[in-house]
């Protein structure tokens, strides 16, 4: 019995984070600017970015590498899209199917996992090597201006949190 219990939370719960994943990974969570969430708390840095006192080279460099990053992405977007494609269509098919295959379900979420550690890893790596262009003086100043925003948006979800209890 406990074993059916804890399959059928799996065949729940599987879908529903599924969905969140694929709706973060379109885009779900950023505002009209593109920054993530409301008040622009995400991680982009670019703004941070002017406030460094950059070189021509060193703005250069980053550009470029953007780009590139940018390029790196859009080639590959078709390949991720069709594979989210059939991911989902195997979920359906596993969560629609006469008896639940555990070791399948498994075997899906543990790809769906990869995949996205794959991501992860590619994104930290780009970022480490946009830092790579930055002094030891630009990269002490982006990490205070990293804590300064941090700290702005934990007081901004305070306040949120407090408006929410409120009401």
């Amino acid at each position: 019995m406990m074993t059916f219990k804890k399959t059928m939370a799996l065949a729940i719960a599987l879908p529903l984070a599924l969905g969140s994943a694929s709706a973060l990974a379109y885009g779900g969570g950023k505002n009209h600017n593109g920054h993530g969430g409301k008040g622009g708390c995400g991680m982009d840095d670019s703004r941070m970015f002017r406030q460094l006192d950059l070189t021509d080279a060193q703005k250069t460099e980053l550009k470029d590498l953007r780009q590139a990053n940018k390029d790196n992405k859009r080639g590959k977007k078709g390949e991720r899209h069709s594979d989210m494609q059939a991911q989902h269509q195997k979920m359906q098919q596993l969560v629609l199917s006469e008896d639940f295959n555990e070791a399948e379900v498994r075997a899906l979420a543990e790809e769906m996992s990869k995949q996205q550690v794959e991501r992860r890893v590619s994104m930290l790596k780009q970022r480490h090597e946009m830092m790579q262009v930055l002094t030891a003086e630009q990269k002490t100043k982006l990490q205070e201006l990293q804590a300064e925003r941090g700290e702005k948006c934990q007081a901004k979800m305070e306040k949120r949190m407090e408006r929410k209890q409120s009401n």
